[in-house]
């Protein structure tokens, strides 16, 4: 099956690929204990649970593009959690992300992280988990950006980056 993926297009590869990966879920356990699959299915499903194919890829693209920039910090879950914190009250070791302060926002909302929608979630660990696999070519749509917002925001940082593209509801920049 995965073969006959990787002849159709991009965006037609990723629904096949997850139909093969839910056709092996059923033989053997997906190993979804690697933090970074996880990481980066939570950040998808947050981010891009309402777009097609493009906007989940996209949203993929800047996280996996601020791991390769050296201004970013080196690991995906790092990246998705990236903010500032505060200690725990109990136990000054733990630390705690101040709310509405993180990249990405659903991380310090306040809000469960536990996704809602188990079978969304679930496809979107299988798709994580095929990206971080190389189990399709990955192409990123997004030409390097490291930043995005909802179109119906205007951030004051968005002037001083390079637009790269605009997917569905999402612009996408990079630093010139």
């Amino acid at each position: 099956m995965m073969n006959k993926c990787l002849k159709i297009a991009i965006l037609a590869v990723v629904p096949c690929l997850i139909a093969a990966q839910s056709t092996q879920a059923q033989n053997q356990e997906i190993l979804v204990s690697d933090k970074s699959v996880v990481c980066l299915a939570k950040n998808m499903y947050y981010e891009s649970r309402n777009q097609g194919i493009a906007g989940q890829l996209a949203v993929s693209a800047v996280v996996l593009n601020r791991v390769n920039d050296h201004r970013f910090p080196d690991t995906i879950c790092e990246v998705v959690e990236q903010g500032p914190t505060r200690a725990s009250w109990k136990d000054p070791k733990i630390k705690f992300p101040i709310k509405h302060r993180c990249q990405f926002s659903w991380y310090c909302d306040g809000k469960s992280d536990n996704p809602k929608q188990t079978k969304i979630y679930e496809q979107f660990l299988d798709l994580s988990e095929a990206i971080l696999n190389n189990e399709f070519p990955f192409l990123d749509i997004t030409d390097g950006a490291t930043f995005y917002h909802a179109d119906y925001v205007k951030p004051s940082w968005a002037k001083t980056k390079l637009k790269t593209i605009e997917i569905e509801d999402h612009i996408f920049y990079r630093w010139e």
